[in-house]
């Protein structure tokens, strides 16, 4: 565990298509550390896209205008930033470089694009990929979630075919077929 002022932090980026579970495995996984003692930031990412069920500005997302995202970008206030089902995310630079400086080991819950941009500017960072065991699986769980359409479920399986295509990029690959399981397995990368 870092602690503040003796050395910068890592910096951990995990991705994977939608329904692959990388939100809930990396809540489980910063749970599981903190219990340890083992202190692993998340990085609430900004984004265009309004709140689902029960997110909560600041806590989910930061939840911002597509005009105040642009001005950000703009402004170079991000560490990285995509666009996604026409749909702005990005990384607020300050807060991260902040967390990191001060010995902070964070985690980014990003997609490919943003995965690419830190990986291009920060040499040292992990990146790991969530891929799920089939794409039958995949769907079988955005279906259950039920919070899309058919049309957005097709939409986001053609994309998620794309982001699978991109796992090969990361340092390492995670297959969440078990979910506990594959918290096991990031817990050991952390």
């Amino acid at each position: 565990m870092n602690s503040p002022s003796s050395k910068r932090g890592r910096l951990f980026v995990i991705s994977a298509p939608s329904g692959a579970g990388k939100t809930s495995l990396t809540h489980a996984v910063i749970e599981r550390l903190a219990r340890r003692g083992q202190a692993l930031k998340f990085s609430v990412s900004y984004t265009t896209r309004e709140p689902r069920g029960a997110e909560k500005d600041g806590v989910d997302y930061h939840f911002v205008s597509k005009e105040k995202f642009l001005g950000m970008i703009e402004g170079g206030e991000f560490f990285e930033y995509a666009q996604v089902f026409d749909r702005y995310y990005g990384t607020g630079r300050a807060k991260t470089e902040r967390l990191l400086a001060g010995g902070e080991d964070v985690v980014l819950d990003i997609d490919w694009q943003g995965a690419q941009q830190v990986r291009a500017a920060s040499d040292d960072a992990i990146s790991i990929f969530i891929m799920p065991p089939t794409r039958a699986e995949l769907e079988r769980r955005l279906r259950e979630r039920a919070m899309d359409d058919d049309h957005a479920i097709s939409r986001r399986l053609a994309e998620a075919e794309e982001e699978m295509a991109h796992a090969s990029e990361y340092d390492h690959v995670v297959v969440n077929d078990n979910f506990a399981a594959a918290t096991e397995e990031l817990l050991r990368l952390f």
